[in-house]
């Protein structure tokens, strides 16, 4: 899961002409219906293909995508005063990335849906010790329901936690750590140019591994890498509308709506069928990462009433 910071600045300025919350929660359903097609789409692959190739091919697509920038604004898009950052988050991102992608090919694809919700938490902990932003009691205990939500959907002591929980935690933390990097850059950095630098760092940085499992695709495998790449960029661009034209608190809970397409498409594929920990869980983690961006957007229209 990720979030768009040039939405909420947008919002701190007072734009909030061209929104439109309908618009905004159909777009996340767009987002939601591609991301967990795309998942699928890995789990397909990856009966003949390492995930850490997969990973290199969706980066390497990725950064096809970026293309018309260049040729529209040169290589301007690439100006920042961050250019450390800019490649410490690409890194972290790869990270992140190769293990969600194991995770996938290996583990019930509702149960690394439903531990994924966990990245904002993650955030919300970071941006406290990191910027020493303020967390209050509600807040407190909507962190400590999602924790509890994760040990529902593991149950450590009752069954063994398998190295694709473990990778999707870590992916989270990770995802965590980038999201608080991008609202740091956003603050002199255009949207266009974080993206441009993420795909120009992740895509030889994923290679590097991949090159250990390396096998050549064929055509038939080339097809469903550029599909998975489309569903991908699809998905991240809908995502990015929806947090445009609608405040990130309403279009929030309807991300969860991943956990209900990806289970379907477990069900359909594969055969997987949720218990009903996955389910309890998932809904603990999802609504205190909910409740967060909530209370987050209350405290900003307090702040900004507040300012002179």
């Amino acid at each position: 899961m990720s979030t768009d910071p040039t939405h909420s600045t947008n919002q701190a300025n007072g734009n909030l002409t061209a929104m439109d919350p309908m618009k905004g929660i159909l777009w996340m359903l767009v987002y939601g219906l591609f991301i967990s097609m795309m998942h699928v789409t890995i789990r397909h692959v990856s009966a003949d293909m390492h995930p850490f190739e997969i990973a290199f091919f969706r980066n390497l697509f990725a950064l096809i995508a970026i293309g018309p920038w260049f040729i529209k604004l040169g290589w301007s898009v690439l100006k920042t005063d961050r250019p450390g950052m800019m490649i410490a988050r690409g890194g972290v991102n790869t990270l992140c990335m190769l293990g969600y992608f194991t995770a996938i090919t290996i583990a019930p694809l509702a149960e690394v849906t439903a531990l994924g919700f966990t990245a904002p938490i993650y955030t919300t902990l970071l941006a406290m010790l990191v910027f020493k932003e303020r967390i209050g009691l509600r807040r407190w205990l909507a962190i400590l329901s999602g924790f509890l939500g994760v040990f529902v959907v593991l149950r450590p002591g009752f069954q063994d936690i398998g190295t694709g929980q473990v990778l999707v935690l870590f992916s989270a933390m990770g995802w965590g750590i980038c999201m608080l990097m991008i609202k740091d850059m956003a603050r002199t950095n255009s949207s266009v140019t974080i993206t441009a630098w993420m795909s120009l760092v992740m895509a030889p940085l994923s290679l590097i591994p991949a090159l250990f499992y390396w096998t050549w695709p064929n055509w038939e495998q080339l097809g469903w890498l550029a599909l998975l790449g489309t569903l991908g960029g699809i998905g991240q661009m809908a995502m990015a509308q929806s947090l445009k034209v609608a405040p990130t608190h309403v279009v929030m809970p309807i991300d969860f709506s991943r956990l209900l397409i990806v289970a379907f498409f477990g069900f359909v594929f594969f055969g997987e069928v949720p218990d009903a920990y996955v389910w309890l869980g998932g809904i603990m983690i999802f609504a205190a990462t909910a409740f967060i961006a909530y209370r987050e957007h209350v405290l900003k229209q307090a702040n900004l009433r507040d300012t002179p």
